[in-house]
């Protein structure tokens, strides 16, 4: 997979990791952009994010992740992030069912402050402390049904489904993308896909940054 930042990027896609503090939501997003894990790690202050470049098909698209704060006198800051957003990991820690039962509250702040068809992923993790575990594995998936949402348990200290998680986000923010950037317009009623499929590349999402002409995108 491509993971280069000067490596020209066709789409770049805003995603967001949120969930109560210290359900390691900056481990995931370190293991992830960087294949590091802290015990050590520190409570996010405010937003941090990270980049990542990813091949998915025969595109290459710039993952921007941010990690936002769980702590509750930080969210007037980071409601805002939202904002642009495609994406979200909903992470909670299996060993402490409070956690997962404030993924609803998650799930209103989420459905109040981002777009509607916003690609969600539940994910429980710390799967490598199972004897501690709080949250059944099926409780995850239940919950994860009657919320429409992706699941995956993962493990950020033994780097277990991080990868998929994100990748599981990313993939469908793209399919998502294809599909709008090939409806005509109805404007242009009169055009059949097939000419649209014909001609240049046109997108319809206005979150999402086409960037095969310009490298800027790439450029951090």
């Amino acid at each position: 997979m491509a993971n280069s930042f000067d490596e020209e990027c066709d789409y770049l896609f805003k995603a967001v990791l949120i969930g109560d503090s210290a359900v390691g939501k900056s481990n995931l997003l370190s293991r992830f952009a960087r294949d590091e894990f802290s015990l050590d790690s520190k409570p996010t202050i405010g937003v941090e994010f990270a980049y990542r470049n990813i091949r998915v098909g025969d595109k290459i698209i710039k993952a921007q992740i941010w990690d936002t704060a769980g702590q509750e006198r930080f969210r007037a800051i980071t409601s805002s992030y939202y904002r642009g957003a495609l994406g979200a990991l909903l992470v909670y820690d299996i060993t402490r069912k409070s956690t997962f039962e404030s993924v609803r509250k998650w799930l209103r702040e989420l459905r109040e402050y981002a777009s509607p068809e916003m690609v969600v992923v539940l994910v429980g993790n710390k799967s490598d402390l199972g004897q501690s575990r709080e949250v059944n594995l099926e409780d995850g998936h239940s919950l994860a049904q009657l919320e429409n949402l992706s699941f995956m348990e993962t493990s950020a200290k033994e780097n277990m489904n991080v990868e998929e998680a994100f990748l599981r986000m990313i993939t469908r923010i793209y399919e998502l993308t294809c599909h709008k950037s090939l409806e005509p317009k109805v404007s242009e009623a009169n055009k059949t896909i097939e000419n649209l499929q014909g001609n240049k590349e046109i997108l319809c999402i206005d979150e999402v940054s086409a960037t095969k002409q310009t490298s800027r995108c790439c450029s951090y």
